[in-house]
């Protein structure tokens, strides 16, 4: 049969089958290609949250879902157009997210008699009519690796474990995608087991060439290349951004790199991350709790360290006594939390929002701490860049807020021009100038105290929990002093507000409604507000940063729209911030199911409002 191109401006695939299908590994292959190939991209890997689900059970089905583009986008879509289900099981899950007529792969194999029960289906779905509003291509898989890997000295279980590259070969032939980065990807990963290269790149080959041939497909697929400013890019995800951030902050200020942590989901991949890169000075120490990994980074900040530890809710939940000590300290600390599902143990593979008061007031008795929220996977360099400088220059610990989506997502990222980022430097004190040394003398401007390395002449002095005298340093339970130190701390933090530059409001700068953002949440509201204004709605979208303090003009901004909305994975947290700081009736849209608004919820919701 002929088969046709036809041109798309976007696609979004979604991956899903057992969480030993590989639907990780395969819908990486597919986003680094067309990351290769030039698309503009965004991606959403959705990872079960039991451990070893039974295989074939609900509960343990995985997912990855992207969206790639010969425009600019930031989401990884709405809705997939096409879904790849691997078993009975990823079918139920995800099937109710594939629009009427959209194109549905599934491994016909897989549809076995103990699957589908398992799954939860009386009759199978691919013989009972229920898929027929679908263009459904229904494929052996399983059967055609077996006869594609045909003389290999591989056992049966092994060879079926190739069925995603077969699946992945399907897509590249569909969407017009180039192999060779795939099988370059296999040699060096299987290089050692030339056995596995030559199965997986079989199947890869086998899924291709039966698009070729199969007479059940009859249309191809072509996205072009993006508009991408000039540059050099890279595809990168959160967490990587995260420590290439922390490393470029290091590298920058000249100031040694410490990171004392304990592993926990989703943050793991930052400890992982630096911990190989020991060969730029960086020391990683996984310590054997959550309070050990704050503790160790707050002593190597008292060393002359740019001090990062990092985690998710319920670790952040134990460093909480720890950060008043850093806060009474006044010692630069970077604290990441990659937000996660709550509370408790909650969804621990699944995105929230929902640390924001965790973050601002987590802590027994007055310690302010400076918040910022990272918008992007790629944003996450910049944010991580600047919470160290903003520690250092004020001699503070500073919280960088993640989350699940952006730390496991994917975009393709610019690299920076080095020299373009903001310089900054220790000021480690080196002596006392003939004068006796005082600890918490304050720099007028940020009312940062002096950072003096244990062990210099002359600059002797002590830190811990108690609270201290002003200018001295002397432990003090003076009522006065202890007044006077709250307020100087708050105002350290209030001080911030100078680093933060004018707020940018896209769109219209005043009309009917601001959707108002922050974190992760952006992408989705930047994609709503652009369909709002095609729409001839007079709305902008105003994205904040700086968490704590807010900015300066944000009051400004809001008095000139009539309904502001307040989209946000938890309850309502930064909407009483908002209430509360400038009496305004903000709306807000509070979906809390572990996975991120679509631009679709937003305009929704904005509609109703206006």
């Amino acid at each position: 049969m002929s088969k046709n191109f036809e041109q798309k401006d976007r696609v979004v695939i979604r991956f899903a089958g057992d969480s030993g299908d590989g639907m990780q590994l395969t819908g990486t292959r597919f986003t680094e290609t067309s990351a290769l190939f030039g698309n503009d991209l965004a991606t959403l890997p959705d990872f079960p949250a039991e451990i070893r689900a039974p295989a074939g059970s609900l509960a343990g089905v995985s997912a990855f879902q992207l969206q790639f583009s010969s425009q600019d986008i930031h989401t990884p879509g709405d809705e997939p157009d096409v879904l790849i289900a691997m078993n009975p099981a990823a079918l139920k899950v995800h099937l109710e997210d594939l629009p009427k007529g959209g194109y549905l792969i599934v491994n016909e194999n897989a549809f076995t008699k103990k699957n589908l029960k398992f799954a939860g289906y009386e009759e199978n779905p691919l013989e009972d009519g229920s898929l027929d509003s679908y263009s459904l291509f229904s494929i052996k898989m399983s059967e055609m690796v077996k006869h594609s890997c045909e003389g290999l000295d591989l056992t049966p279980k092994l060879v079926d474990r190739t069925k995603n590259f077969f699946a992945l070969g399907v897509c590249f032939w569909m969407f017009d995608r180039p192999l060779d980065p795939t099988i370059k990807f296999l040699e060096k990963k299987f290089g050692k087991r030339p056995e596995l290269v030559e199965a997986n790149t079989k199947a890869l080959n086998a899924g291709f060439n039966y698009g070729e041939t199969a007479e059940i497909f009859t249309t191809r697929f072509k996205v072009d290349k993006a508009e991408l400013p000039p540059g050099k890019y890279r595809n990168v995800t959160g967490n990587l951004a995260t420590c290439i951030g922390l490393a470029a902050a290091a590298e920058k200020s000249d100031i040694p790199l410490f990171y004392g942590g304990y592993p926990i989901t989703p943050a793991s991949d930052i400890l992982h991350q630096l911990a190989a890169w020991r060969n730029f000075g960086i020391k990683t120490f996984q310590a054997e709790d959550e309070i050990a990994g704050i503790a160790s980074a707050i002593g190597a900040a008292f060393a002359g360290n740019l001090a990062v530890t990092a985690s998710s809710g319920p670790g952040i939940a134990l460093k909480g006594e720890a950060l008043g000590l850093a806060v009474i300290a006044e010692l630069p600390l970077v604290i990441v939390n990659v937000q996660r599902g709550g509370p408790s143990t909650g969804l621990p593979t699944k995105t929230e929002q929902s640390d924001l008061f965790q973050a601002m007031y987590g802590r027994n008795g007055d310690a302010p701490i400076p918040i910022i929220a990272a918008q992007t996977p790629g944003d996450c360099f910049y944010a991580a860049y600047e919470a160290s400088m903003i520690a250092v220059k004020y001699r503070t610990p500073v919280i960088l807020l993640t989350d699940g989506y952006l730390a496991n997502g994917s975009e393709p990222w610019k690299i920076p021009d080095v020299d373009s980022l903001e310089t900054f430097s220790a000021n480690y004190m080196k002596n006392s100038n003939g004068d006796s040394f005082q600890p918490y003398e304050r720099d007028k401007e940020t009312l940062a105290r002096p950072w003096a390395i244990p062990g210099t002449p002359e600059l002797e002095h002590r830190i811990g929990g108690l609270e201290k005298e002003d200018i001295t340093g002397n432990v003090s339970y003076d009522p006065v002093n202890h007044h006077t130190m709250t307020v100087m701390r708050a105002e350290k933090t209030a001080n911030i507000v100078k680093h933060i530059p004018d707020t940018p409001v896209y769109g219209e700068s005043g009309g009917d409604l601001l959707i108002l953002t922050w974190g992760g949440t952006y992408g989705a509201a930047r994609s709503a507000a652009e369909t709002l204004l095609d729409d001839s709605m007079k709305i902008g979208h105003c994205h904040l940063r700086w968490v704590n303090p807010l900015p300066k003009d944000l009051g400004e901004i809001l008095i000139k729209f009539k309904n502001i909305l307040i989209p946000e994975i938890n309850y309502g947290q930064l909407i009483k911030m908002i209430r509360a700081e400038y009496l305004v009736d903000a709306k807000g849209l509070n979906l809390v199911r572990g996975r991120p608004y679509s631009a679709g919820e937003i305009v929704h919701a904005a509609k109703e409002l206006v």
